[in-house]
This record gives structure tokens, sequence and C-alpha cells, in this order.
């Protein structure tokens, strides 16, 4: 995520499903309190709390 690839690109380096990466991406979102917002985008958001803690 933080190098900015795809669902589908993630999920094919890491030899998983989409929908796994989906679900797991999904998880991190709650974890980390970010609510699907429209003017916010949750997966740069996501990497921002990463690399800040």
């Amino acid at each position: 995520m933080a190098q900015g690839r795809s669902n589908a690109a993630i999920a094919e380096r890491l030899v998983v499903t989409e929908r796994a990466v989906t679900k797991h991406t999904a998880n991190i979102f709650a974890k980390l309190d970010l609510p699907v917002a429209a003017d916010d985008n949750r997966r740069v958001l996501a990497v921002l709390a990463y690399l800040n803690r």
C-alpha cells in the first residue's frame, strides 16, 4: 500500500486473492479509525499513520 500498489498488485505479489487484500485493508482502516469519507483517501492516511508511529 505504501508503495502505491493496487489491491490486485498487492494480491499478486503476496500470492493471495484480491478479496483477502481487501479484507486486510478494511481491518487496517478499522484499527486506525479511518472511516469512509468523500474528502479523504484512507490508503494515504493509513500510510501516514504508519510512518508517524
